[in-house]
């Protein structure tokens, strides 16, 4: 305990004063406080754990800071900006785009941008902030396809209907059903 410590740097006669435990006292509740706020402060250094400092890293960056968005939502958008500076190029924008989805993507060049969903079935909750920073990187010129994964009704043919009955049509698009084939 914090204050058992402090009052051992004390005169002994002083160690066993009232006052100076609860003086002790307030001084660990106040020292507990600081180590908290520091802690804090910490997480406040790592996009991955910022919580309030998200409001200041999209300042910084000219992001518009919506409340309403999650912090995973917000910090992969502060975190596609970091990397969305210097060549743009199929690594680049992968870069980009891994930062915005939960899976992988490929990105290839024909004349135009290609990014495929290689492990994300359906459409990414965030598609609309991916697709701004792609926009906002990508040479004017250069027209994007987004290609996504979906489940087709060959891999589903395995699938029983008791596995598939409480799903919705949207899910069984975008997910993956025990027994499907790839």
């Amino acid at each position: 305990m914090l204050k058992n410590r402090m009052l051992k740097y004390l005169p002994f006669y002083e160690q066993k004063s009232k006052v100076f435990h609860e003086l002790m006292k307030v001084q660990e509740k106040e020292l507990d406080q600081i180590t908290l706020d520091l802690k804090d402060l910490e997480r406040q250094l790592f996009i991955e754990t910022a919580t309030w400092a998200l409001d200041i890293y999209e300042k910084e960056l000219g992001i518009q800071t919506d409340k309403d968005r999650t912090y995973e939502d917000r910090r992969s958008t502060i975190k596609s900006k970091w990397r969305g500076t210097g060549k743009v190029d199929h690594k680049l924008i992968k870069l980009v785009a891994d930062a915005y989805t939960n899976g992988n993507v490929e990105v290839k060049f024909d004349g135009r941008i290609n990014i495929i969903f290689t492990s994300v079935y359906g459409v990414p909750p965030n598609i609309e902030d991916l697709k701004n920073a792609i926009e906002e990187i990508k040479p004017a010129h250069l027209e994007i396809l987004y290609e996504f994964l979906y489940i087709t009704w060959l891999q589903m043919r395995q699938t029983t209907w008791g596995q598939v009955k409480k799903m919705n049509w949207k899910e069984m698009r975008t997910r993956k059903v025990i027994g499907c084939q790839s």
